[in-house]
């Protein structure tokens, strides 16, 4: 895993239909099934996604609420000094069937409508082909 900046993304799994309050971003009913987060790392992307990755920690950033509930499951990387997390999410939610439950859920420094998307019961075939 890089050690420089760059982009990433999470696949997550939410085993149930929870009701999960992320911050001061509000409560949200998030239904079972896949979701796709997408996030920035400015500082190492091997740091970041290790923090994902770990059981406890301090809630910071609206992930952290929601992944106190879900699996990552997979993740993918993207190292460079580009930005891509707002062009990722972005490019996300306009594949079919994809869904916002949190509007603004890790966007809170963009114009984005979230970095969270829901894909549903299923990932797309091609998020978990190597």
């Amino acid at each position: 895993m890089p050690a420089t900046r760059g982009t990433y993304a999470l696949v997550i799994f939410l085993p149930r239909p929870q009701r999960i309050e992320i911050g001061a971003l509000g409560t949200f009913q998030f239904p079972r099934g896949y979701y796709l987060y997408v996030g920035s790392a400015l500082n190492g992307l091997a740091a970041r996604i290790a923090r994902h990755l770990r059981p406890r920690k301090k809630k910071f950033w609206h992930i952290d609420y929601f992944l106190a509930r879900a699996t990552v499951i997979e993740f993918w990387t993207h190292a460079g000094d580009e930005d891509f997390e707002c062009l990722w999410a972005q490019g996300a939610l306009g594949l079919p069937k994809t869904r916002v439950i949190a509007p603004r859920f890790g966007a809170s420094d963009c114009r984005c409508a979230t970095h969270l998307i829901y894909f549903g019961a299923e990932p797309p075939a091609r998020m978990t082909q190597n």
